[in-house]
């Protein structure tokens, strides 16, 4: 894999950078209910060294009824602050799972303006199966400014989905799993009806990934893109359940260099709660 400090980085590479001054990792770990596991209690228990913990929901927007939306900028950038990231920093994100919700933080770090951040490859699986450093201790916090100049052409609403589903200008591509994305199988928040965006393709995110939680080499990236039905040379909005693993899609498509792409932030949480939006099923 060749390292890149603004998509993904192997666990050799973050090694060898742990005790640069200005290096934040964050612990970007987020279960789905069924997965019964609790980030924060791993995150406390053990963790890469000098690692603070990003909670996803909490860094979000609470006034929306939606899951972990994006968070304003202000408390963004607040939070950020809080937990002593800024400006100059290179950020990494790594979760409990491999690659599943640490490219979630990545993507907000891009929509808010900030380019020097990646994934971290397998994430601390692969980090801890390597035997590589970690401890429980709290991280030093020393206060940095940020700034924040958001992308707003990186997020997508519900009605700038439903126009590109519409006009098929954009390829709208899900991350869901084929069952739930064929709607074959229930949705896992209640309430929801089953199926998916009409005229969508579905790449599972799990596709994208090798057995060890790594993502896959830009050709076979590609071609997993290709073998979906995703026209490349098209815009394309990523989607999922709740705009947690799209950002897995979107991560790939920076890998291959597809730099047209945008997250649907309300995903099929959204989308399947409207009787008054199209739904395909099959």
């Amino acid at each position: 894999m060749s390292d890149d400090p603004k998509t993904l980085v192997s666990t050799e590479w973050l090694e060898a950078h742990l005790s640069d001054p200005d290096l934040r990792i964050f612990d970007a770990s987020w279960y789905l209910p069924d997965m019964k596991r609790d980030g924060r209690a791993e995150y406390e228990k053990s963790h890469i060294p000098g690692a603070r913990y990003f909670d996803i929901d909490d860094i979000s927007d609470h006034r929306s009824d939606l899951p972990h939306t994006v968070p304003p900028v202000e408390k963004f950038m607040s939070r950020m602050r809080a937990m002593g990231v800024g400006d100059g920093h290179q950020v990494v994100a790594y979760d409990g799972a491999g690659l599943f919700s640490a490219a979630r933080v990545w993507w907000l770090f891009r929509l808010m303006g900030k380019t020097d951040v990646a994934v971290l490859d397998g994430g601390f699986r692969k980090w801890t199966a390597e035997g590589r450093p970690v401890d429980d201790n709290p991280p030093v916090i020393r206060d940095r400014h940020m700034t924040v100049q958001r992308q707003n052409q990186l997020v997508r609403d519900v009605t700038q989905v439903a126009a590109a589903s519409k006009l098929a200008d954009h390829d709208i591509v899900d991350a869901r799993s084929p069952a739930r994305f064929r709607g074959e199988e229930a949705e896992p928040r209640p309430g929801l009806r089953s199926g998916h965006i009409p005229g969508s393709k579905n790449v599972h995110y799990a596709t994208l990934l090798q057995s060890d939680g790594t993502m896959k080499p830009v050709d076979e990236l590609r071609a997993v893109f290709e073998a979906a039905g995703v026209d490349l040379k098209k815009p394309v909005i990523t989607s999922c359940g709740s705009g947690v693993t799209a950002a897995v899609l979107s991560l790939a498509l920076e890998r291959i260099g597809h730099r047209n792409h945008s997250l649907y932030d309300g995903s099929w949480a959204e989308w399947g709660m409207y009787d008054d939006l199209r739904v395909e099923v099959g």
